[in-house]
């Protein structure tokens, strides 16, 4: 028996679109005709029959148009007219026309069934109301949810732009491994994979960091990657274990070249996205035309914490639960992360992060104890930390050995020394900035949107009973 798909058509010549007829044709009167005859394609909104009249309504991703179907043109396929279904994929074509109500039509003079919805589809009022069952079934989401065709659209003109904004001014675009042999360039928990072939685990990447400051070793002076990361952590509003980021290198920069780079790049990248400099966060806004600089330990001082006291007692005092073993750098960034944070609304740069958490970070030139690595919050969340980056094999060294032992994140987070990189820094690595953005945190503050699961296309979920 034929099966009932092999009669569909295989592909549907359109002539226009609805969102090209509406820019065009929006403003005519009610009862016109324009004398042009279209083809047209989208899937079935709402179809719906009055005596010899039916109407439906055809959308696309740029607009919708209604189908004004009469059985005297349409004869014995009018039935057929009646019966397409809501989520159809339709072609039809016939002229362009307003009804008398005004509502801009193509009056039908035939139709294709392009493919066939066999699952009834949400109300096309209220949508999809479960905001769990958006994330899973993003493909509804997407046909039934303008907020989410917008916010697909933020993200990629802030790609866009983003890589515009940095190839306009010589950065070269890279793309660097996503199978590591060591992970590395962050602390995280990475996932494991095995290569059959060479016989060896392989990791998925953390950061791409190492392999980017390799090539400020071959040379290159100005790079950027748009990148995949892998983190084997929890998720939450703000946490996935696949994200995007951009990393940025800049030779004979450092962390206050970096600052300035993501000051001006955000504040143009907001400006095209979002239409202003000002965008609605939550219950208030944030304003991308100003950002405040101070130092990580004043704003530890600010929280009621005495940077120069017992920190591990401190900590107690303040209800912040830390291994007393740890180190000072740590504790001190333990108090900023639980006290400060989530406080900071409006963008600013944290400045100078204690050495113990920093094994990437060049020393502060003013202050031993810190390190020239600063990291800009903005909404209450890390957008994106940024270095004057630690080009010496030696502190390098000593920093990777002094990370391992005094274990300042989870036993399973990546520790191992990386020996190539080392090799790498010993052939010489000039001076350097770098910095990593989060893309989906960035599109969640231009879009105002309370989750990552929002910005991601298809989120990690637990699976479904």
């Amino acid at each position: 028996m034929p099966n009932p798909s092999d009669a569909a058509p295989l592909r549907f010549d359109r002539t226009s679109t609805p969102g090209e007829l509406l820019a065009k044709h929006g403003s005519l009167e009610p009862g016109s005709s324009t004398g042009e005859t279209h083809r047209v394609a989208g899937r079935i909104q709402t179809i719906r029959g009055h005596g010899k009249l039916a109407f439906a309504d055809l959308g696309d991703w740029g607009g919708k148009i209604q189908l004004f179907g009469q059985a005297a043109r349409l004869g014995d396929r009018f039935e057929e007219f009646l019966g397409l279904g809501v989520g159809d994929w339709v072609g039809a074509w016939g002229e362009v026309v307003t009804t008398r109500t005004g509502e801009l039509s193509i009056l039908v003079d035939g139709f294709e069934l392009l493919s066939k919805s066999r699952r009834s589809w949400p109300d096309k009022r209220s949508g999809l109301q479960d905001v769990e069952r958006r994330h899973r079934q993003r493909y509804l989401d997407l046909a039934t949810n303008p907020r989410a065709r917008e916010i697909l659209h933020a993200r990629s003109k802030t790609v866009a732009e983003i890589r515009r904004w940095l190839s306009d001014r010589g950065y070269i675009e890279v793309e660097t491994p996503m199978l590591h042999p060591i992970p590395g360039g962050a602390l995280a928990k990475p996932f494991v994979t095995h290569h059959e072939v060479l016989g060896m685990d392989l990791y998925l990447r953390i950061a791409p960091e190492l392999y980017l400051k390799r090539l400020l070793v071959g040379g290159l002076e100005r790079i950027f990657e748009i990148n995949r990361n892998f983190r084997n952590e929890g998720v939450s509003t703000q946490h996935n274990p696949e994200f995007t980021m951009l990393e940025a290198y800049q030779a004979y920069g450092d962390y206050s070249d970096m600052a300035d780079l993501l000051e001006v790049m955000i504040r143009e990248v907001a400006q095209s996205v979002a239409g202003s400099l000002v965008v609605p966060w939550h219950d208030g806004e944030i304003d991308f035309g100003s950002f405040r600089r101070a130092r990580l330990i004043d704003f530890v001082r600010e929280a009621g914490a005495d940077p120069d006291g017992d920190l591990a007692a401190e900590c107690e005092r303040l209800g912040i639960s830390v291994d007393p073993a740890w180190p000072w750098g740590k504790l001190l960034v333990e108090i900023y992360e639980k006290k400060v944070e989530h406080t900071l609304v409006q963008p600013t740069f944290v400045m100078d992060f204690p050495r113990d958490v920093s094994p990437l970070a060049r020393t502060n030139r003013s202050d031993p104890r810190f390190t020239e690595h600063l990291e800009l919050i903005i909404g209450g969340m890390e957008i994106a930390p940024a270095y004057s980056e630690l080009n010496d094999p030696v502190e390098q060294l000593a920093r990777f050995q002094a990370q391992a032992g005094a274990h300042v994140g989870p036993e399973d987070e990546a520790h191992r020394i990386d020996e190539d990189f080392l090799a790498a820094l010993e052939y010489g690595m000039p001076p350097a900035g770098g910095l990593g953005l989060g893309i989906d945190r960035l599109v969640m503050l231009l879009t105002d949107s309370p989750s990552i699961r929002d910005v991601i296309l298809f989120p990690a979920l637990r699976p479904e009973d």
